[in-house]
């Protein structure tokens, strides 16, 4: 049996994932993984100087994040009145941060993970930053299906200019409702 929600309701459990999910998922599991090793760099409970460019990634990874999540929000006035809770997409994004990337959360989580693993110093935050990044690499070969299929020939036309993971998208973009969002 389907679940379906109200509209209004997609910014709150958003925010809710934003706030409480991703951080926990990807801050506080690699400070997790970094108490299981060595922390190389630091001393008497303090980070060196090496490990502090690892705020670098970490603060550009959550502007990242931020970015998809302001993008994100500004689009939902576009879903249907009720939506079906599932893995179905419901928007196809295309602009602020999906201009550059196909999939800018995953490389904004990989950027959190990176910057973790210099921060901490640790070879198990690495480590798992190598793991995530297969993960969300086999996961994407068998999303990508799914967005052709719901999207069609817009999602085909975008995957055709917008890199995979990095890079410049080749024309202007914008954000196409489900063909199923009617």
């Amino acid at each position: 049996m389907a679940i379906t929600v109200p509209r209004w309701i997609t910014p709150i459990l958003g925010l809710f994932a934003w706030l409480v999910v991703i951080p926990l998922a990807h801050f506080g599991i690699p400070w997790a993984l970094s108490m299981l090793t060595p922390r190389y760099g630091w001393a008497e409970g303090h980070p060196g100087t090496f490990n502090l460019v690892g705020l670098i990634p970490l603060a550009a990874g959550a502007m990242c994040l931020f970015w998809v999540l302001v993008v994100g929000l500004a689009q939902t006035h576009k879903l249907p009145e009720r939506i079906e809770l599932d893995w179905s997409p419901k928007l196809l994004m295309m602009n602020g941060p999906y201009a550059f990337s196909r999939n800018p959360m995953y490389v904004a989580e990989a950027m959190l993970w990176l910057g973790c693993a210099i921060f901490f110093g640790s070879i198990s935050v690495l480590i798992g930053l190598v793991i995530l990044c297969v993960a969300v690499n086999v996961l994407v070969r068998h999303e990508e299906p799914a967005l052709e299929a719901e999207f069609g020939e817009t999602y085909l036309r975008y995957k055709a200019t917008v890199p995979r993971w990095l890079g410049k998208g080749t024309r202007s973009t914008r954000c196409a409702p489900s063909s199923n969002a009617s």
